[in-house]
């Protein structure tokens, strides 16, 4: 009688919890990878204006925000690119179909998001001015 009751009271609670929480907020990781590559290889990644490393590289970011991604060498044009978020979906069809609470918790959140893409390259051109300057010159005008 006791396990029964133990086992009603459980089912119970997992109801709550689900029913009390978003589908993205408890099945969703709010990270993911992002790699980064170029040709050449080498270039300085920097994501938001912080240098994180030298390309091939793979690294974490939050599902939330934008990356601005720019990739740097020396004798090659700085390369920018843009990663954005998107609304996923899917995490909102299944938060409507669980109910208001759901949709209030993960729209709060921002849990519905994720990135638009899991990579960034670029092809770096090399930079028109170092070809044309002695490397004397070229330094001396930075």
């Amino acid at each position: 009688m006791k396990m029964k009751h133990f086992a009603k009271s459980l089912v119970a609670a997992a109801v709550c919890v689900v029913g009390l929480t978003g589908c993205a907020t408890l099945f969703k990781c709010d990270h993911q990878a992002v790699c980064f590559d170029s040709q050449p290889q080498g270039a300085e990644v920097y994501v938001n204006g912080a240098r994180y490393g030298k390309t091939p590289l793979s690294l974490d970011f939050s599902n939330k925000k934008a990356l601005t991604v720019t990739f740097k060498k020396a004798g090659f044009e700085d390369k920018t690119c843009i990663i954005d978020t998107k609304l996923a979906a899917g995490w909102v069809v299944l938060d409507v179909l669980g109910g208001f609470i759901p949709v209030l918790i993960d729209a709060t959140t921002e849990n519905w998001y994720t990135l638009e893409s899991n990579k960034a390259s670029a092809y770096l051109e090399p930079c028109a001015i170092c070809e044309t300057l002695p490397i004397e010159a070229a330094v001396i005008s930075e």
